[in-house]
């Protein structure tokens, strides 16, 4: 039998969840896309929540619902061996490679490059991110107080402070919402939805749901039905305030144009906008704000890494990992926020549509009796139009030409695949082999090891 768990219960988890997700692209995407969109603002928007914050509680969902012990078991029902793959690259995206580097990277940015002379920019950011990424390797290696430290402590303080800030945008907007630039002028909502990629929280989702799941069974909550709906309730708490936040701080980059300019990332945003409405006191406010969002979001993804690549090598200590992972972290992050942010783009494009789609498969996997040649069928057309996506956008990124071979297979998804420029070429295809896949292994009455397995559990 379930225990009965308090409200309590769930904000507390929730709330940890919420400053799991909630670090470095959190706050800078959504200010920029609020300065870029314009009155465009509302489409934009509602695409960036879909990503940003539809795909991280649907991510929750599926592992409480797949019953899986973790990403890689849930990957597995595709091949064993690509799921190892996949979770690998996946964790060292959201981890040391790009995900985590940033934390350091945009904490320094907002909370320290203001107060800092251009001629000591270098030596001050080796200083920050050396300090920073040290607490968080401290916190990193005591683990077992996650969810007291994170969120009973950091998590309150930084959604009050920034609720703070956001009333006060609301009450007195620093101007008129001006027209929007770029991508946002024709097509608000696509480049919202592809936006919200960046904050890499839909990936993040997949590892942290472990940790809640974790955090749900500790709290005395054990069947699978019981999980499900205590994730969905914790999901749903950190959701809301990721949403709620979101809006606010798109909203604050929208009527922070015509006073503060266009910037080419959102931290000088919410910097000059603090500093507005609070002075020093505001940037020093902003300053403790940021810190606590990225150290709370770096100490949760190197506990999640360095967990995951000992249990896939156990010879070496999760200690070792986590000091290796940090020390990654340290040194990448002094490459600045601009070519971090320019070099993850690309693996995003590549990996995010591999996610969401694993996430559909889980859901609907019952319905075609768990069987692996769907998952497989779906994940290679997948694969076979995301991969060319981030190459493409590699190439852009970098403003290189395509390669040679590249070049014609770009023009020929471009020519047949509803919504390829718009970044969801894979998306018809994939609905489409799933449909006929899915309706050929019930007609033939193909069973997957899974629904075997309910049987046999009926038939006893």
């Amino acid at each position: 039998m379930d225990k009965k768990l308090p409200f309590s219960s769930y904000l507390i988890i929730g709330v940890m969840l919420f400053a799991l997700f909630f670090g470095a692209g959190n706050l800078i995407f959504p200010a920029q896309l609020g300065q870029y969109a314009g009155t465009n603002l509302w489409p934009a928007i509602v695409g960036f929540l879909i990503t940003g914050v539809g795909l991280p509680f649907l991510g929750i969902l599926a592992i409480g619902f797949s019953g899986s012990r973790n990403l890689q078991d849930l990957a597995s029902r595709i091949h064993p061996i690509y799921a190892v793959i996949f979770t690998s690259v996946l964790y060292l995206t959201i981890g040391p490679f790009f995900a985590a580097p940033r934390t350091g990277a945009v904490a320094f940015d907002v909370s320290i490059a203001p107060f800092i002379q251009e001629n000591h920019m270098q030596i001050a950011t080796i200083i920050f991110t050396l300090l920073f990424f040290g607490v968080s390797l401290w916190l990193s290696l005591n683990p077992t107080k996650i969810v007291d430290r994170i969120g009973k402590i950091l998590s309150p303080a930084i959604i009050i402070l920034l609720i703070v800030l956001l009333t006060f945008v609301v009450i007195n907007p620093m101007g008129t919402i001006e027209l929007p630039q770029s991508n946002y002028i024709t097509g608000a909502f696509m480049t919202g939805f592809t936006e919200g990629y960046n904050t890499m929280d839909a990936l993040a989702s997949l590892v942290f749901g472990i940790i809640v799941i974790n955090a749900i069974r500790a709290m005395g909550v054990t069947s699978k039905k019981g999980i499900l709906i205590a994730t969905a309730k914790t999901g749903a708490v950190a959701t809301f305030f990721l949403g709620l936040i979101y809006v606010g701080i798109a909203y604050l980059g929208a009527t922070s144009t015509s006073l503060l300019g266009l910037f080419e990332t959102g931290g000088p945003v919410l910097s000059g906008a603090s500093a507005h409405y609070f002075g020093s006191f505001g940037l020093v406010m902003l300053a403790v704000v940021i810190m606590l969002a990225c150290l709370t979001t770096c100490i949760g993804l190197m506990i999640a890494c360095g967990e995951y690549f000992h249990t896939l090598i156990p010879v070496i200590s999760y200690k070792v990992f986590v000091i290796f992972f940090t020390t990654l972290c340290f040194v990448i992050a002094n490459f600045r926020l601009e070519n971090i942010i320019t070099y993850s783009i690309p693996v995003l494009m590549f990996i995010y549509p591999l996610a969401i789609v694993l996430m559909l498969l889980t859901f609907i996997s019952p319905l075609f009796r768990h069987v692996r040649f769907v998952y497989v069928a779906s994940t290679i057309i997948t694969f076979m139009i995301s991969s060319v996506d981030g190459l493409k956008t590699l190439c852009e990124s970098l403003e290189t030409p395509y390669y040679n071979w590249l070049a014609p297979i770009i023009s020929f998804y471009e020519r047949v695949l509803p919504l390829y420029r718009d970044g969801l070429g894979w998306f018809l295809p994939v609905v489409v082999t799933i449909l006929v896949t899915g309706i050929s292994v019930r007609l033939l009455g193909i069973k997957g090891p899974e629904s075997q397995q309910e049987n046999n559990r009926h038939a006893h």
